[in-house]
């Protein structure tokens, strides 16, 4: 662990706000300790940004954005390509960061330090691709011509679950296009953006440039909400829940401002009669187990054709089964912990909805707590005990009777855990009223039911779309479409 400090230039302490690569530590800052959710040991520490360095940040980036704006964009351009290029001398070290501090596994944190240095390419070629149409005007010797002008200071506002690469994302574009970024990472991985700032500063070190990357912490709410409200943030990109960025998004309208909201999933998996299980079954156990299952891209369910519910229940189960939870560092780890408490409670709630309905638990641990796990347990899954942090459960759950309304709610509601909601409710003739559709979670089901009629070129199809019903379409026979099921593969479907 010191090692992966010490590459990145981390101490025991971190200033929590940074203008480029100028700390601000006053000292009076409360200090976010930075704990490891695979063994609950503390990494480091940072600390929180203070009203007055917030307030400093946010003047000297307004000062800042005067000059970048001005800057041409193909220079904007080549100071991302330098981050990028710095992101690939530390990509193993902040990888392993990542792994450390969320407890994804370390493949997955050094794909996540990829997806930086990819955008950081993208950027740079934007940089010479910010065009503007020209238009004839109905005035002599007169012309028109659009230009795209930056928007100011951006705030950005990032989750734990991805504490690099969002970042990276909206900073990378930001910059080219002329704005200044303020990123207040989460207080779960504060040791990232310490990190991630760093490494931004080396890059444009010795370079006539204003500061265009600002950092700032927060192990409460109150800064939070402070930045969001800020009318001189010009823009804010929040990540995170549905729940929180519905406030977002009101509080920043309120003020007219501009947002930019990356929030939660309830995704679904469709399996139909015709599926390829050995390309299937490795896509939803690895979509419903990857990051512990705490991404908003994370499988929350599979709708499965009757005919296929009991084939690819077995499958599943086996599958889970053979996941290997351990130290997310370990490279022949699958799975590490979620990241807190509160995540263990959750999860043990949406257990409990399950059973109450109905469910069933073909894999299904107990959660332990350890002696040493003073500040909550970590929830994990899997068959193996880890000494003190042994326990958890793996969960692909069969709700069979999706007629109550607490089996619905069951796939109604985004869980962020490592389960899978298995429902047997896809057939033939019944789908649409079965299948549970939410409005408020964005669900859009849309299921095709093939009649065939005793005519030469023509066959008859209901559409249904969400809870809407649409009038039959007759559409032409397409050659081939009506082959055996055993020809399918070698049709493309």
């Amino acid at each position: 662990m010191k090692e992966i400090l010490s590459k990145l230039g981390l101490e025991d302490v971190n200033a929590g706000t940074w203008c480029g690569a100028k700390p601000m530590q006053s000292g009076n800052g409360a200090v976010i300790d930075s704990l490891n959710p695979a063994t609950n040991e503390r990494i480091a520490s940072v600390h929180s940004t203070t009203a007055d360095e917030y307030e400093k940040v946010i003047a000297e980036a307004r000062e800042a954005f005067g000059i970048w704006r001005m800057t041409p964009a193909p220079v904007r351009g080549d100071a991302v390509r330098r981050i990028g290029d710095a992101l690939r001398d530390n990509k193993d070290a902040l990888g392993s960061l990542v792994t450390l501090e969320n407890g994804k596994i370390k493949a997955e944190g050094d794909g996540e330090v990829q997806e930086m240095i990819d955008i950081a390419d993208f950027a740079l070629g934007q940089s010479r691709m910010l065009y503007g149409k020209t238009m004839h005007s109905e005035r002599p010797l007169h012309r028109m011509y659009e230009q795209w002008h930056p928007l100011g200071l951006v705030g950005i506002l990032t989750a734990f679950n991805f504490p690099v690469a969002v970042a990276a994302w909206n900073s990378c574009l930001s910059a080219v296009c002329g704005n200044v970024n303020i990123w207040k990472p989460s207080p779960k991985t504060p040791l990232c953006g310490v990190a991630v700032q760093k490494i931004f500063a080396e890059a444009l070190s010795g370079l006539d440039l204003p500061n265009v990357f600002y950092l700032i912490n927060d192990g409460s709410n109150e800064l939070a909400q402070q930045f969001v409200n800020d009318e001189r943030v010009d823009m804010i990109s929040f990540t995170g829940s549905c729940q929180v960025g519905r406030q977002v998004g009101a509080q920043v309208a309120q003020r007219m401002g501009k947002s930019l909201l990356e929030l939660g999933g309830n995704n679904a998996i469709i399996i139909d009669e015709f599926a390829n299980l050995e390309i299937a079954v490795p896509s939803i156990v690895f979509g419903a187990v990857g990051t512990a299952g705490q991404r908003c891209t994370s499988t929350r369910r599979v709708i499965i054709h009757e005919s296929r519910f009991d084939e690819l229940k077995d499958l599943l189960v086996n599958a889970y089964k053979q996941v290997r939870i351990g130290d997310p560092l370990d490279a022949k780890t699958l799975m590490g912990p979620l990241i807190e408490e509160s995540a263990i409670e959750r999860v043990e709630k949406a257990v409990e909805a399950v059973k109450k309905a109905g469910g069933e638990m073909p894999v299904r641990r107990q959660a332990r707590r350890g002696p040493r796990q003073l500040h909550g347990a970590r929830y994990r899954c899997g068959r193996e005990r880890l000494g003190h942090r042994a326990g958890g459960n793996l969960w692909p759950d069969s709700l069979p009777d999706q007629g109550k309304r607490p089996g619905r709610r069951n796939c109604e509601t985004e869980r962020r855990a490592p389960g899978t909601v298995i429902v047997n409710l896809y057939r033939p003739a019944a789908t649409c009223r079965a299948l549970p559709v939410a409005r408020r979670v964005g669900l859009r089901h849309l299921e095709r039911q093939h009649r065939h009629i005793r005519c030469r070129d023509r066959r008859c199809v209901r559409r249904r779309e969400g809870n809407r019903r649409r009038p039959r379409i007759r559409i032409r026979c397409v050659a081939g479409l009506h082959a055996a099921a055993d020809e399918h593969d070698q049709l493309g479907h």
